[in-house]
C-alpha cells in the first residue's frame, strides 16, 4: 500500500517536473504500481529504478524518489513485518546496502511528519537544532552536512535571489547543493509566507528539480 501523502507527492513532483521537462504518461502509474506492491524492500527499489531506468528523462529525481520509498516502507509496509523488524539483521543489512542511495530529503520528509504528528509548525531552526540535534557533539555529521545551511539561516529573511547566490556557490560535492534551493525557500515560505511563483523559477537553479523538491515538501507540510 502507498501511504497516502507519498501517494499524493509522487503526483505533485512528477506535475511540476513536467511543466519543464516531459514525463511520460504512464510515469505516474507505474510508480504508484511499484510503491503499493507487497514486494520485500529491495526489489521495490529495483522496481523505481526500472521506471528511471526507462524514462532517463526523470533521472534528476532518482534519489529523492528513493527517499520516499524509505519513508513510505517506514509508514506502510513496516506495519506488515514484526514489531522489532527495523532492529533484525536483516535491515541492517539493507541499510548497508543501500548506503550510498537517497538525499537529505529523507530527513526532511521524516522531520514534516513528525511535526504535523505533534502540532507544530516547521521551522529551520527546530529542524536543524532539535531534530538533527546538530549543536550536539555527537552529531557532528550532521553539522557537517548542513555547514551551508547553518552558515547562512539569515537567508530565511532575504530575497530569494540570494538564497540562488548561496546555493550556487555551495562545493559541488556537498551532500545539500542539490536540494538547498527548495529546501530554503519552503522553510523561508513556511515561516514568512509564500514567495512568488514568478521568483522561485526566475531564480531556480535547476527549474524542474527544484520545483519537484518544493512540491514534494509542500505535500508533507
Amino acid at each position: 500500500m502507498t501511504d497516502p501523502k507519498i501517494h499524493a507527492a509522487i503526483r505533485a513532483a512528477l506535475q511540476a517536473f513536467n511543466k519543464y521537462q516531459p514525463v511520460e504518461a504512464t510515469a505516474e502509474a507505474r510508480f504508484d504500481e511499484a510503491f503499493s506492491s507487497d514486494k520485500d524492500f529491495l526489489t521495490k527499489v529495483d522496481d523505481v529504478d526500472a521506471v528511471f531506468d526507462d524514462m532517463p528523462q526523470l533521472e534528476p529525481l532518482r534519489e529523492v524518489f528513493f527517499d520516499m520509498l524509505m519513508i513510505n516502507f517506514f509508514s506502510e509496509d513496516v506495519k506488515k513485518l514484526e514489531e522489532d523488524y527495523l532492529e533484525t539483521e536483516e535491515w541492517e543489512d539493507i541499510e548497508e546496502q543501500t548506503l550510498e542511495r537517497g538525499t537529505e530529503m529523507l530527513n526532511l520528509l521524516l522531520y514534516l511528519n513528525e511535526c504535523q504528528d505533534e502540532e507544530i509548525e516547521p521551522s529551520l531552526e527546530d529542524y536543524l537544532k532539535e531534530f538533527l540535534l546538530v549543536d550536539e557533539d555527537e552529531f557532528q555529521d550532521e553539522y557537517r552536512i548542513y555547514e551551508p545551511v547553518i552558515a547562512n539561516q539569515i537567508l530565511i529573511e532575504s530575497p530569494v535571489s540570494e538564497i540562488k547566490r548561496v546555493a550556487l556557490e555551495i562545493d559541488i560535492e556537498s551532500e545539500l547543493k542539490e536540494l538547498f534551493y527548495p529546501m530554503m525557500v519552503f522553510f523561508q515560505d513556511v515561516q514568512n509566507g509564500e514567495s512568488s511563483p514568478e521568483d522561485f523559477k526566475a531564480n531556480a537553479v535547476d527549474i524542474a528539480f527544484d520545483s519537484a523538491a518544493y512540491a514534494i515538501l509542500d505535500t508533507f507540510k
